[in-house]
């Protein structure tokens, strides 16, 4: 049975042996740069392990994780110039280290690169699969518009944040493990439970994002906390929050959103002590563990034996316990 780390092994290899061409160089540099800032490989890794609970033979399905993970950082290369972030990974993103139009060009031809990989899935499989990307792909849009539209708006429900984090994150979970299902030749059902099992435990990564980011220890967070608060970021918490808020809260709530240059620190920790009085990071946490539950539910209901849907289940369970 494939373990999570030979999966890893594996996706890291191939990366690093892509080949892209010579020139234009200012397209295909940072491609290179941003494939080569590593990352977890989480989704090229759950189709490979998908793969194996129905196939020995894990090969055909190289190729469309290598696929998948192209994808992934495209969207966060062009994230990343919507957000004018400065830094990916602990090194200058690549719209900083080229310009704006350099990196989405490069974009660009790195969504198209991934289409050709995912399209080396068997023949057999191949319009399904092609299919299941496309419309991934564009859930993966109406997310990051969602999210874009979130920035302007005081108004935005659980329901709604709910959507767009599904939309945004947990969707590109879910097609990895269909997609790694149905290349090793799984039966309708059972692709279906595997991608609800990456629904719901991307929504409960999701939300232990917003968790970490107020919640986290900084020496193993890998970067500052309270990010989130200073942004004033719709996140579960601070919706949360204005849901269970009396009136004082509320107002006290507000105040520290809107006053203009506040001192970081001081914003962060009146904001924390809020949710701490009104018990936002105990709500988190069985939210989390909600999605989760669910998540292991659908594996649990995955037609194959017990053992070989333990190496799906422990990767669940160390995600859910990452600092990081």
């Amino acid at each position: 049975m494939l373990q999570v780390n030979e999966a890893q092994d594996i996706i890291n290899k191939r990366i690093s042996n892509l080949h892209y061409p010579a020139s234009p160089e200012r397209l295909y540099e940072p491609i290179r740069y941003v494939l080569a800032l590593g990352g977890k490989r989480i989704r090229p890794a759950f189709a490979l392990l998908a793969c194996n609970l129905f196939s020995e033979e894990i090969e055909s399905a190289v190729e469309p994780a290598i696929g998948l993970e192209v994808f992934h950082n495209f969207t966060l290369l062009h994230d990343d110039i919507m957000d004018k972030a400065d830094m990916r990974r602990g090194h200058q993103t690549a719209h900083k280290k080229w310009c704006d139009n350099v990196a989405i060009l490069s974009g660009d031809a790195m969504q198209i690169d991934a289409y050709r990989h995912v399209a080396q899935a068997p023949q057999s499989k191949l319009k399904e699969i092609l299919d299941l990307f496309s419309q991934t792909a564009i859930e993966v849009c109406e997310g990051q518009q969602f999210d874009m539209d979130f920035e302007h708006r005081n108004n935005v429900s659980l329901p709604e944040y709910i959507e767009m984090i599904r939309l945004k994150t947990a969707v590109l979970l879910a097609c990895s493990l269909k997609m790694g299902a149905l290349v090793g030749n799984a039966n309708t059902t059972d692709a279906s439970l595997l991608y609800e099992f990456g629904i719901n435990l991307g929504l409960a990564f999701q939300l232990q994002d917003d968790f970490l980011d107020v919640y986290g220890d900084v020496e193993k967070f890998g970067k500052n906390i309270g990010g989130d608060i200073l942004c004033n970021k719709k996140t579960f918490l601070l919706i949360s929050a204005f849901n269970v808020a009396d009136d004082s809260s509320r107002k006290e709530l507000e105040k520290w959103l809107t006053i203009p240059d506040a001192n970081p620190q001081e914003k962060i920790k009146a904001v924390t002590d809020i949710y701490n009085r009104l018990n936002i990071k105990q709500i988190c946490q069985e939210e989390m563990d909600c999605y989760y539950q669910k998540a292991l539910h659908a594996l649990r209901s995955v037609s194959c034996p017990e053992q070989r849907k333990e190496v799906l289940q422990n990767y669940a369970s160390r995600l859910m316990q990452r600092e990081s």
